[in-house]
């Protein structure tokens, strides 16, 4: 991504709805054509970046994926497929958890390959951080899937600045992602920022210079939860400040002549950072309505309008 990618769209697919659900029935047809149809819109729309987990769908999603692509084996050469692995589901050995060791990391690998049909993924980003880490047996595992050609690049997703760079430091290879949550409805990313040397900010979970470490170090963020799970582009407003920001995306919606959805991404690709927001809708008019936030640039007035209203209140 960015440097390491040059080619990659900006709006990343992700494909955790695809596979037929989190059930142990099986991939059905319907299943693959539906990720056939979901990869034709998406390519079509100029979005090439494809972004899994092992576990989505319990693996089902790499698995109708990787199906569709048998079917046309030529779309793989306009694509860029990141996978995820690392968070381990309750089983008989023990409870829900996070799994970096060497086997399971390659494991995991192996299995995604097998299930999306392919040689070598893009990236593989490590899932959510494990406190049992072992740097060095990381770090040799990567470092060994990278030597047999079964990945490309490293990535991480859910891990501040401070975690991101304890794990380069083991690394010769460069970890090129981040993906976190981020959305105009999800704010402590920006929250932490502006509020510094101020009362709120104790509140705010948020590790502080996350976002300056991804953008010295060339790590592009990318965006989970981009669309604030339609809160504000159709989905019943909880809250008053949900409700008044709804209103308002759907102002600037037309005087921008777009989509919501364009609206509420435009806001986060705005930042300097250069986030690349992830899409999970399986819904095709809502991707289409989404990539429209390619032909849009917010006013600095306009970002700051909808910073305000979504926090309730104006800038500290």
């Amino acid at each position: 991504m960015n440097a390491h990618f040059p080619h990659a769209s900006r709006l990343i697919y992700g494909c955790m709805g695809l596979g037929g659900g989190w059930n142990n029935s099986p991939v059905t047809k319907d299943d693959i054509s539906q990720a056939r149809s979901i990869i034709d819109t998406v390519l079509d729309l100029d979005i090439n970046v494809f972004d899994h987990a092992d576990i989505y769908t319990f693996g089902k999603a790499e698995t109708a994926f990787g199906e569709a692509l048998k079917e046309a084996p030529e779309l793989k050469d306009n694509m860029i497929i990141q996978s995820k692995c690392a968070i381990r589901f309750e089983d008989d050995l023990g409870p829900k958890r996070y799994d970096f060791s060497a086997n399971h990391i390659h494991n995991s690998v192996e299995g995604i390959l097998s299930r999306l049909g392919i040689e070598q993924l893009d990236v593989l980003l490590l899932h959510r951080p494990d406190p049992l880490m072992e740097l060095e047996e990381v770090a040799g595992t990567l470092q060994l899937l990278q030597q047999q050609g079964k990945i490309k690049h490293v990535g991480v997703s859910n891990m501040h600045g401070h975690q991101i760079n304890y794990l380069q430091s083991a690394l010769s290879t460069p970890i090129v992602a981040n993906q976190l949550e981020m959305s105009l409805g999800f704010r402590d990313w920006l929250e932490d920022g502006i509020t510094t040397n101020n009362a709120a900010n104790r509140n705010i979970g948020y590790a502080p210079g996350t976002l300056e470490y991804c953008m010295m170090n060339n790590v592009q963020l990318q965006a989970w939860g981009s669309l604030a799970q339609g809160k504000y582009t159709g989905a019943t407003a909880e809250t008053i400040s949900d409700k008044a920001t709804t209103d308002l995306v759907a102002q600037l919606a037309a005087e921008y002549q777009t989509t919501p959805e364009a609206i509420v991404l435009a806001w986060l690709m705005r930042h300097p950072t250069k986030i690349a927001p992830v899409l999970g809708s399986t819904n095709v008019e809502r991707i289409k309505a989404s990539q429209k936030a390619m032909g849009v640039h917010l006013t600095r007035e306009h970002w700051y309008k909808l910073f305000e209203v979504a926090r309730g209140q104006e800038m500290p």
